[in-house]
């Protein structure tokens, strides 16, 4: 076996494997005795088939196989031996196979190989990465104290339906009737919802139900009905409307505060006020913390001036995702899997450089504050951390969250590593302008 290479460029490679019929002899005689002995075959007993048949069966591909494992090896060893750091796998030099495949010939092969680069830089006070700081206004205080009143706010009994208003109906068509159906304003069709504004209890009105619910579905179900059973009837019922709901802000008192803060957090207005302008406070530092994480990869991508062998990198995705994507898909995805390949890159390399252990107490807190936030999206911000615990370590469990909330750790921690070294070049912003950057 004869291993040969040749330097294309600093990141790519082309190396020329020469394999003799005896660097694979003993691997396909190997296999073919193996498969002589478990051969089943009618008319000879177990293990006594000629080898001539066996031959004759699966010469071609136990030859196949035993070229490919000596490729496979070979490659490994000279990878191995010779501290490459390679991009992928090697991949078959396109158009260069002209061996031809009978069992005592000699094989040549040519792979493409493509190389990491070498990084390495220094990251200093000279440095400077933009640190925004958001500055809160009186607005923005009103409108989440505004919000979280109406989330916690309920429903009441209104007078004139308004758009964002509920309204109990019964609908009667013939023989047909529907008693104590609710109805989002919301969800009338655009055309049809002026007639339903400022409707009141007791009122009666003649609906068009395809033309004011327009999805079939929806319209059926809300009606009682399956969908064959409501196209064979006329369109048009007699809408009673019973009464009229909207929603009322919850009010200000010890009980609303203690289901928004948890018990005895907050007792009064002046206490809820210093809240929300604390809960914005942290919203906007979490805000400016993402955005400098974008800018901070940014600049260090930048810092880095890595190349990479793009040809090379886009051949390598076709073959390892098996062609569930084309070419074409995977041209116009490759600026972004780009820069995260070279964030992955360099990510690692400030973590080491800068001696950075990822335990798995941090992977747990990252989890917790991710079940944290999708319990907040259900409203509810004051879960114990027993529960809380109990499903980041359900979320831990899924191979890809696992992974997902790895990554984030990592970048979270080397951004941090970074941060240290660098100089943050703070720059007060409005939220308005901070939610406009590109």
């Amino acid at each position: 076996m004869k291993i040969s290479k040749k330097k294309v460029d600093d990141q790519n490679l082309v190396l020329t494997l020469s394999i003799a019929a005896a660097d694979y002899a003993e691997k396909q005689k190997k296999e073919l005795s193996e498969l002589r002995r478990k051969a089943e075959i009618k008319g000879f007993r177990k293990g006594m088939v000629p080898a001539s048949l066996i031959n004759r069966m699966y010469g071609q591909q136990v030859l196949v196989n035993s070229v490919q494992d000596t490729i496979s090896e070979s490659l490994n060893d000279y990878i191995t031996k010779n501290k490459l750091k390679v991009i992928g796998e090697p991949l078959p030099v396109e158009g260069a196979d002209k061996n031809e495949w009978v069992s005592g010939n000699d094989f040549e092969f040519k792979f493409d190989v493509a190389l990491y680069p070498e990084i390495n830089f220094e990251l200093t006070k000279d440095d400077e990465v933009v640190y925004y700081t958001i500055t809160s206004t009186a607005e923005a205080k009103a409108e989440m104290k505004s919000n979280l009143l109406k989330q916690y706010g309920s429903l009441v009994d209104g007078e004139a339906a308004k758009e964002e208003d509920f309204i109990i109906a019964d609908f009667e068509n013939g023989d047909n009737k529907v008693e104590g159906t609710y109805v989002a304003l919301r969800n009338v069709a655009e055309a049809v919802r002026p007639a339903f504004v400022g409707i009141k209890a007791g009122d009666e009105l003649n609906v068009n139900v395809n033309e004011a619910f327009e999805n079939e579905t929806d319209r059926a179900s809300m009606l009682k009905l399956s969908k064959e059973e409501l196209a064979a009837l006329a369109p048009e019922w007699k809408m009673t409307v019973k009464n009229v709901k909207t929603f009322a802000d919850a009010p200000m008192t010890t009980e609303t505060f203690d289901k928004i803060f948890g018990e005895g957090v907050v007792a009064d207005e002046a206490a809820f006020d210093a809240k929300i302008e604390e809960r914005l406070k942290a919203e906007y530092t979490n805000e400016a913390d993402f955005r400098l994480q974008k800018d901070m990869k940014d600049y260090l991508i930048g810092k880095a001036a890595m190349t990479l062998p793009e040809k090379f990198l886009k051949r390598w995705l076709f073959v390892a995702t098996e062609a569930k994507f084309t070419q074409e898909e995977i041209d116009n995805e490759f600026p972004m899997f780009l820069e995260d390949f070279k964030w992955q890159l360099i990510r690692d390399y400030i973590l080491e450089k800068c001696k950075v252990e990822i335990k798995e107490e941090d992977v747990l807190a990252s989890a917790k504050a991710f079940a944290a936030y999708q319990y907040a999206m259900y409203g509810m911000n004051n879960v114990p951390d027993e529960q809380l615990e109990s499903l980041a370590k359900s979320i831990l469990s899924q191979e890809k969250d696992s992974r997902r909330i790895l990554e984030q750790v990592e970048t979270e921690k080397a951004v941090a590593a970074a941060r240290e070294l660098v100089t943050l070049k703070k720059k007060k912003i409005s939220v308005k302008n901070f939610r406009e950057l590109k």
